[in-house]
């Protein structure tokens, strides 16, 4: 028997079990279920940093923007806010797009 105890995809025990394995889950908390999310968060980034190629990179960030939809319902709000959000800092403070890296700044 493995034990796991993590959050997965919703999907993931009908998947299991229609592999003929049985299994045993619960429903968690609120307090639970954000504290899984947020490890469930490192390690996907942990994933994607170990990506070895592109397609595995991009993978992993499939499953980093889908726990950024669930965190965004976790805080009450909808991923078209989060964009509106994220546009509006982009207006005000650029992108990353354009590689800079700030070496320092004198006083």
């Amino acid at each position: 028997m493995l034990i796991y105890n993590k959050l997965v995809r919703d999907r993931i025990p009908e998947i299991i079990e229609g592999r003929g394995k049985s299994i045993r889950t619960r429903i968690l908390n609120e307090e639970e279920y954000i504290d899984s999310l947020k490890n469930k968060l490192q390690e996907e980034v942990n994933e994607y940093l170990a990506a070895k190629d592109d397609q595995e990179a991009l993978e992993e960030l499939a499953d980093l923007l889908e726990l950024i939809h669930t965190f965004t319902k976790t805080h009450g709000s909808s991923i078209e806010q989060l964009e509106r959000i994220r546009r509006e800092k982009c207006d005000q403070r650029g992108s990353f797009h354009n590689r800079v890296y700030l070496v320092e700044v004198e006083d």
